[in-house]
């Protein structure tokens, strides 16, 4: 079984693997309330969505 003759090193490693690094989701701004949101989604701070409300957001307050 071939074994490598010598151990490769750590940043060696890291420029083989340099594409599986994650990457930060595409936000836009939601145009009624001016909030950072996922392109194509519904704004989770206002419910809005193509200019229309779709989803109808409880406020955040808690009791108790």
């Amino acid at each position: 079984m071939a074994v490598p003759k010598k151990k490769y090193g750590k940043s060696r490693q890291g420029k083989r693997r340099s594409h599986l690094g994650l990457n930060m989701p595409a936000l836009d701004i939601c145009p009624q309330c001016h909030s950072p949101k996922l392109s194509h989604h519904v704004c989770p701070n206002c419910g809005y969505y193509n200019n229309r409300q779709v989803v109808e957001v409880e406020s955040t307050t808690r009791k108790g």
